[in-house]
């Protein structure tokens, strides 16, 4: 989130420039479609996120590698830094009132890097970039820290609800000529993943992903599940007069990684072609990746109960206490991806000072957002009690559609030196409104977005760029009766300044 002397969100301060290269491997990324940014790099992000089908830098190697090929002789090294703003509302609605958890999580510096190297028709580099995410960060003295959601209740913690998913790749892209009007490009990816979760679960939610007779929002089986409902009266047995919630936790303090990691691999293969002198085309494919399971062995898992205490030895007692359980154990979040993505670009100078530029992409979310799945196993420790090495498999429904995304935007060459740019991103939400959740409101559709261009020195020049997500909103209704109607709000401003220098 911050490099060398950059303060973040957290307000905790770094030195050192190996922390600063860290920090760009590994910066968050608050994403605007859906996980994915509306654009990479100012030159682009300026023009809507369109990109590939002119020379739009090093970030070529997240848009379309072949564009990298546009480059004269010599090498390049761009340096840039990105600030993400969210603004995430989650708005309980009940009969008569309305209760507002605003999200924390409102500011994230993201440094990115590339260099590339261009010898006759042969091209190669390295990109340092984050792919997206997204995170949402709710006090405990929201409602979504009170999952009980009695108002006449007070619980004895109060919980934060905490969302922080990162995904960041170094790329190393390789370019050839075949002809001069034909390029071709392509890129190995090794790509990395981080993930915080803080995450209450009120009566309603785990009754409706623990009983077979409902999971309409999810699943949950196994192991500890069936340990639970020896206790929890609507699932068999008895001794549970009342749940006040269910929390999963693993977070940790660090701005730069997730608590549960994982990593792999994934590629792209684009081409440009010059059509006329003033008409550019490109395309691009981007694969699914391939990346392990998110682990992490320091997590915990704990249920709010009203509860008799002899249950837990075998020899009720008939006197009943609110009490927490917790366990701690390892989570693994299975089969994380990140979805492939195609599309097809151009790029118009109908004068020597203006370019015309337009795009579309597909992102194939369906194939790798049916569901989010993980799976929580207590240690085998005397502090977990009965409950040690059991284990429970928990999904949450996604179901994310597929999402075409359209970019275009103009440049104009106001002088030699100043160039400025708009452009507009417009990409339908992929997220089913009966699964949103409050912590991952992947919501906004439309974007405006603008920058400009300076050089300095033939060699060197600054871009920058700022771009709108227009303010977007979504119910889930929720099922009536025991899981209420919640409606999350998104708009965002960010902004990217990048420093470029060729040699």
């Amino acid at each position: 989130m911050k490099g060398n002397g950059i303060l973040g969100s957290r307000g905790k301060r770094i030195s050192g420039i190996g922390l600063a290269v860290w920090a760009v491997l590994t910066a968050p990324a608050w994403a605007t479609n859906g996980m994915n940014l509306e654009g990479y790099g100012p030159v682009a992000a300026a023009m809507g996120g369109a990109s590939l089908a002119y020379d739009n830098g090093t970030a070529a190697t997240m848009n379309n590698p072949a564009t990298l090929a546009w480059s004269p002789a010599g090498v390049r090294l761009d340096l840039a830094l990105g600030l993400l703003g969210p603004r995430v509302d989650a708005v309980l609605v009940m009969p008569g009132a309305q209760r507002v958890a605003e999200s924390q999580s409102r500011a994230f510096f993201m440094p990115a890097a590339g260099i590339f190297s261009k010898r006759g028709r042969l091209g190669f580099g390295l990109g340092l970039y984050a792919q997206g995410g997204m995170g949402t960060e709710y006090e405990g003295d929201s409602w979504l820290g009170d999952p009980s959601m009695d108002v006449n209740t007070a619980l004895t913690e109060a919980l934060v609800n905490r969302s922080e998913v990162s995904v960041g790749r170094a790329i190393a892209p390789v370019t050839f000529d075949v002809t001069p009007r034909l390029r071709l490009g392509g890129s190995v990816d090794f790509v990395w993943a981080g993930m915080d979760l803080q995450m209450a679960l009120s009566e309603g939610q785990f009754q409706d992903l623990a009983n077979p007779a409902a999971q309409t929002i999810g699943t949950a089986a196994g192991s500890l599940v069936q340990a639970f409902g020896g206790l929890y009266e609507p699932f068999g047995g008895t001794g549970i007069e009342r749940l006040h919630h269910a929390y999963f936790d693993f977070s940790n303090d660090s701005n730069f990684t997730g608590e549960a990691m994982g990593s792999g691999f994934a590629g792209k293969v684009g081409l440009t072609y010059a059509a006329t002198p003033r008409l550019s085309l490109g395309a691009v494919y981007q694969s699914e990746t391939a990346l392990g399971d998110l682990k992490t062995d320091q997590a915990s898992m704990s249920m709010g109960v009203s509860i008799d205490p002899g249950v837990l030895q075998g020899s009720p007692t008939g006197e009943y206490v609110d009490m927490i359980l917790p366990l701690a154990g390892e989570i693994a979040v299975e089969d994380f991806q990140w979805p492939a993505t195609y599309g097809i670009g151009a790029a118009f100078r109908p004068t020597d000072r203006l370019v015309l530029v337009a795009d579309v992409k597909r992102i194939a979310w369906s194939q790798v957002m049916e569901d989010f799945e993980m799976t929580f196993t207590a240690d085998a420790v005397p502090e977990n009690g009965p409950f040690g090495g059991l284990a429970m498999d928990a999904t949450l429904f996604q179901e994310w559609d597929d999402q075409t995304v359209f970019a275009g935007g103009a440049a104009y060459q106001m002088t030699p030196a100043l160039t400025v740019r708009a452009g507009f991103n417009y990409g339908k939400n992929p997220v089913p409104a009966q699964f949103l959740n409050a912590l991952f409101p992947a919501i906004v559709e439309s974007h405006v977005t603008y920058g400009a261009g300076y050089a300095f020195h033939p060699r060197t020049r600054l871009d920058v760029s700022i771009m709108h997500g227009l303010d977007t909103a979504d119910t889930n209704a929720g099922n009536g009766a025991t899981i209420p109607a919640v409606e999350s709000t998104h708009s965002q401003t960010n902004a990217m300044v990048m420093v470029s220098h060729r040699w």
